[in-house]
């Protein structure tokens, strides 16, 4: 018989993957599991360093993981089309499946694709496998799309409930087949190598995914309504990346949450679940919206009177030396982690948007570079958010106060003080500027929090005709 190719692309998992169960349940002795590494196809958007960072890792697991099982991952670069293409030649395959993309240039991809096999008398399957509900299932009275989290996130809860998870397979065995080194891709920084902070907060692969789920379950779950909001504390959940590469599927996460509830974390199991669902909304945005991630979704944006930042002023917010010690902790949270406690993200962005009037867009693309879990639907639709140009966006003039957030959520500064240590010996860890010796080492404030939210304000209510 000829081969059956899964094609693998953010779904890097065994279990709960329907295109590869599929395919090891029509042959689980004839199945070629493939990943392509894309960047040149038109429209895609290449990865940051931080994301790129993590698919290696990722990659090399799941490699791993299949040769246990008897069985090869094949690796191969350049326009994905053209590579299937040429893989289906080289192998007789007369079967293709895939779990499907929602971005509009994979959608491109995959369609043109699709018809190819169709044109060619090969079958071509696709399967919902990264989304609890696909972007066109949920829709308003209309039939339109929503664009207000929460009636779209209670007509979710009004369908069906999703579907269980697959089993991981016990054996997958194909044809041996050329493949490219990982290593050659080039993914890992090397000169200056500044992964060493990724190393030890994060286990990318199917295993870590599994193991950070069972541990927030079994532990900081209880209290996550709270805690989720107070950045000194582990609190959360940090699945965000492997769900951003399918280390994990939302349909895992939904059921073991599920299975955790008792009367005492219902509320946490609850809070966690609108979270997933936060996810769902914004595939929703983008699939409606592919240019989120450059154009306004609110279109009277579009004459917003953004500021040129200085040099000075955009990589002082880059590197944490704002001033500010919420924003500099949490920059620096970034730079050293690859991730930022989303409370934290907030007001960061914030800052950049509205304190120092830069465009929203200059500071999604810094995420994009330097996040593990640069996500293309999240990062854009939760800074446009913020900016007040996206969907169910807080109201315009909304500016978070960095100091009255960290007084608030970071009371006796513990986070500050951990990525901040400077400020360690502070006696005003919230406002350093108002000791009598300044702490070492510590800028002063880039700029003035009250004269910069008046501008602001005011750059607002022009856009709104006055």
């Amino acid at each position: 018989m000829s081969p059956l190719l899964v094609w693998l692309r953010d779904d890097l998992r065994l279990s709960d993957n329907p295109a590869l169960s599929a395919a090891l349940a029509a042959d689980a002795t004839n199945t070629i599991v493939c990943f392509v590494f894309d960047e040149e196809s038109e429209g895609i958007r290449p990865l940051g360093g931080a994301t790129r960072w993590w698919l290696h890792h990722s990659l090399a697991k799941l490699g791993q993981a299949i040769e246990q099982l008897g069985g090869q991952l094949v690796l191969r670069s350049g326009p994905a089309e053209n590579v299937i293409r040429a893989l289906v030649a080289e192998t007789g395959a007369e079967h293709v499946l895939w779990n499907r993309r929602y971005g509009q240039p994979e959608r491109t991809i995959d369609a043109a694709l699709k018809t190819w096999c169709g044109d060619n008398g090969i079958e071509a399957t696709s399967y919902q496998a990264n989304l609890l509900f696909e972007p066109w299932q949920i829709t308003t009275g209309s039939g339109g799309p929503y664009k207000v989290f929460t009636p779209f996130w209670r007509a979710c809860r009004d369908q069906p409930e999703p579907r269980t998870p697959l089993p991981a397979p016990e054996r997958l065995e194909g044809p041996s087949l050329p493949s490219e080194d990982l290593a050659s891709w080039g993914l890992l920084p090397t000169r200056p190598d500044w992964s060493a902070g990724l190393q030890e907060q994060w286990s990318p692969g199917e295993d870590g995914a599994g193991e950070r789920l069972d541990e927030f379950l079994g532990g900081s779950v209880d209290g996550y309504a709270g805690n989720r909001d107070l950045p000194g504390v582990e609190g959360t959940s940090r699945l965000s990346p492997h769900l951003r590469f399918g280390e994990i599927s939302p349909f895992q996460i939904w059921h073991a949450s599920r299975a955790a509830t008792n009367p005492s974390i219902a509320k946490d199991i609850q809070v966690f679940g609108s979270e997933v669902g936060w996810r769902e909304f914004c595939w929703q945005l983008l699939y409606h919206n592919p240019d989120l991630a450059t154009e306004n979704y609110r279109r009277d944006f579009d004459g917003f009177a953004w500021q040129t930042p200085t040099p000075g002023e955009l990589g002082a917010w880059q590197r944490g030396r704002t001033g500010y010690p919420l924003i500099d902790a949490g920059m620096r949270q970034l730079w050293d982690t690859g991730w930022m406690h989303n409370r934290v993200r907030m007001a960061a962005a914030s800052f950049l948007i509205k304190n120092l009037m830069v465009d929203w867009r200059v500071g999604e693309q810094w995420f994009w570079d330097t996040l593990v879990d640069a996500d293309p639907a999240n990062n854009p639709a939760n800074w446009q958010w913020v900016a007040g140009s996206g969907a169910d966006a807080s109201p315009y003039f909304r500016i978070f106060n960095p100091v009255t957030q960290s007084k608030k959520f970071d009371r006796d500064g513990t986070y500050l003080k951990h990525f901040v240590p400077e400020l360690r010996a502070a006696g005003n860890v919230h406002e350093p500027w108002k000791d009598t010796e300044a702490p070492t080492g510590y800028p002063s404030p880039v700029v003035d929090l009250a004269e910069t939210r008046e501008r602001a304000l005011s750059a607002y209510q022009d856009l709104r005709g006055g």
